[in-house]
């Protein structure tokens, strides 16, 4: 896909995640969401840091946090969380739905994956399948290149990965099936919900469909 098809893709996942937090009760905000340690709103946070933070607030954040991208960005995820209220973080997303962040040597399809990713880190725990069109969660799949697979440190030795509801396949080997959301789920090292896979090797990554 060109860029600007695959920017409409990313605003359009946006659009989606804005109308499903805006459904939220204040108590669903506090749920715990599948990345680890962090509720809904600590993600939230997160993927609105980019359109929060100017770049010298962001490269104090990263001296604080000694270099560590990982450690300012759950610091800053946390602090923002309890400062700004679901309100203030809903708006913020739905404000910013056209912007055009994308994360250092990225391009457009790294913003779309990031906010695919985390938009099924906060979906996929409250229980709603809904959200995350089969399309966008291809284009993700679709761009994943070994060392971005490595990052995550998932061991796909010997396993072929076959999505049911989308052309997309990765890997040789025994096949675990299921839909390209919970095989993204799972390349990223995400917990999948039990019985959301099949196939001689989907125990390998929890609990698999029986029938």
């Amino acid at each position: 896909m060109t860029e600007p098809e695959i920017r409409t893709a990313t605003a359009a996942e946006r659009r989606a995640q804005v109308d499903l937090l805006a459904s939220l009760s204040e108590e669903q905000w506090d749920t715990p969401s599948l990345c680890a340690g962090w509720r809904v709103r600590e993600v939230v946070a997160h993927t609105t840091m980019a359109f929060r933070y100017s770049t010298p607030r962001f490269l104090l954040g990263m001296v604080k946090a000694g270099g560590n991208f990982h450690r300012m960005a759950d610091r800053a995820a946390r602090r923002d969380a309890a400062e700004l209220s679901s309100g203030q973080l809903l708006g913020c997303l739905r404000d910013n739905v056209e912007h055009p962040w994308s994360p250092p040597g990225g391009g457009a399809l790294g913003a779309l994956s990031h906010d695919v990713i985390h938009g099924l880190d906060v979906s996929t725990a409250l229980g709603r399948d809904d959200v995350a069109a089969a399309e966008r969660v291809a284009l993700v799949l679709g761009g994943l290149q070994p060392r971005q697979l490595r990052y995550f440190g998932v061991d796909l030795t010997g396993i072929e990965l076959r999505a049911t509801d989308v052309d997309w396949r990765y890997g040789s080997g025994e096949p675990v099936s299921g839909r390209a959301q919970d095989l993204l789920l799972l390349v990223c090292g995400r917990p999948v919900p039990a019985g959301r896979l099949s196939g001689p090797a989907a125990g390998r990554f929890g609990p698999a469909r029986t029938g």
